[in-house]
C-alpha cells in the first residue's frame, strides 16, 4: 500500500514575497504528489476575546484575513492541476501558527520576509522564528526568479559534520530526485595556520586539513550514493569560512539545504550562526532540515 506523504503547508499573508513562497510551494506539492494546505494566521482573534477595542473593526479585520487565504487557494488551484489544496486562517501569531502546523506536516514554507517587513531588512521576524522552532524541515523562499524556478538544476547541501548529518543528506538527495537536478554536496574547512600573518607555506601544512574534510564528505554520502545511483553528486571540500563557501555555492543553486542542530537553552531553541547568514543573504531558496 502506498504510503501518503502529510500535506505541504505554506504560510500567506498577501505579499509578494509570501506569494512567490506560495508558487514554490505549490509546485513543490506537485513534485511530491502531496496536499498543499495554506496557512494564514491572523491575528484578529486577539480582539474577539480582549477589549477595548479602541475603535478596530473586528468584521473588517476577520473578512480581510478570510480573503487572503481565499485568494491563495484560488491562485494555488489554478496552478496545482490535481493536488488538493486547502485554506485556513487561524487566528494566532502567523509564527506560532505555522510552528504548530509544523506537527502534521512534511514541511513548511514560508516567504523571506511579510507586509510589515521593511524591504531592507533581510529577513521577516516571522519566517526566523519559524525556521528556528518548526519541527521538519522549512524552506525560506527568497532569491531571484531563475533561482525560485529551478533554472540551475543544482541543489547544494552544505556538510558541517558526518554525525547526524542522514536526514539533512536525505532532504537534499531527494530534493534534487524530484527536480532532475545534481548535488552539490560541500564542505568548507579552515587551515589553523592560514589564520597567521605570515602563515607557513607547503602542502605538508595544510593537506592534512584537507584530507580531513574529503573523508567527512565522503562519509556523510556513502550510503545515499549507494541508493541514489542515478543522481549526479559533485563533492566539494573548499577551504574557508562556511558561511561565504554556501553563500558562493547559492549563487548557483536553485536550493540551498543546511541542517539545524536544535540547542534548548534558556531562550528557547536557536539556530547557528551560519544558519542565520544563509537565511539572511541566500541568492537562493534555503531549506533548514532539524537533525539531532
Amino acid at each position: 500500500m502506498r504510503t501518503v506523504e502529510r500535506p505541504l503547508v505554506v504560510g500567506v499573508d498577501g505579499s509578494e514575497p509570501s506569494l512567490h513562497a506560495l508558487d514554490w510551494a505549490v509546485e513543490e506539492a506537485v513534485r511530491r504528489g502531496t496536499e498543499l494546505r495554506i496557512v494564514h494566521g491572523s491575528t484578529w482573534g486577539w480582539y474577539e476575546g480582549h477589549g477595548p477595542s479602541f475603535g478596530i473593526d473586528r468584521t473588517h479585520v476577520r473578512q480581510y484575513a478570510e480573503h487572503i487565504a481565499a485568494q491563495a487557494v484560488e491562485r494555488a488551484q489554478r496552478l496545482a492541476g490535481a493536488v488538493k489544496v486547502t485554506g485556513q486562517v487561524l487566528p494566532q501569531d502567523p509564527a506560532l501558527a505555522l510552528t504548530q502546523e509544523s506537527r502534521e506536516a512534511c514541511a513548511v514554507v514560508v516567504g523571506s520576509r511579510g507586509r510589515g517587513e521593511a524591504a531592507e531588512l533581510l529577513l521577516g521576524s516571522v519566517s526566523l522564528s519559524v525556521a528556528a522552532h518548526a519541527e521538519v524541515p522549512v524552506i525560506v523562499v527568497r532569491g531571484a526568479e531563475k533561482s525560485r524556478t529551478g533554472g540551475h538544476k543544482r541543489v547544494v547541501l552544505g556538510i558541517d559534520e558526518a554525525d547526524g548529518s542522514a536526514p539533512v543528506v536525505d532532504f537534499a538527495f531527494a530534493a534534487a530526485a524530484r527536480r532532475g537536478a545534481a548535488v552539490r554536496a560541500v564542505h568548507a574547512w579552515r587551515c589553523p595556520a592560514h589564520e597567521l600573518p605570515d602563515f607557513p607555506q607547503g602542502a605538508e601544512i595544510f593537506e592534512p586539513h584537507r584530507r580531513r574534510a574529503e573523508a567527512l564528505l565522503g562519509k556523510s554520502l556513502r550510503q545515499h550514493l549507494e541508493t541514489h545511483r542515478a543522481l549526479v553528486v559533485r563533492r566539494d571540500a573548499i577551504e574557508g569560512k562556511p558561511r561565504s563557501v554556501l553563500l558562493n555555492a547559492a549563487q548557483t543553486a536553485d536550493l540551498l539545504v543546511v541542517g539545524a542542530r536544535r540547542r534548548n537553552g534558556h531562550v528557547g531553541m536557536q539556530l547557528g550562526p551560519v544558519n542565520h547568514a544563509v537565511l539572511h543573504h541566500s541568492a537562493c531558496p534555503v531549506a533548514v532540515v532539524p537533525h539531532d
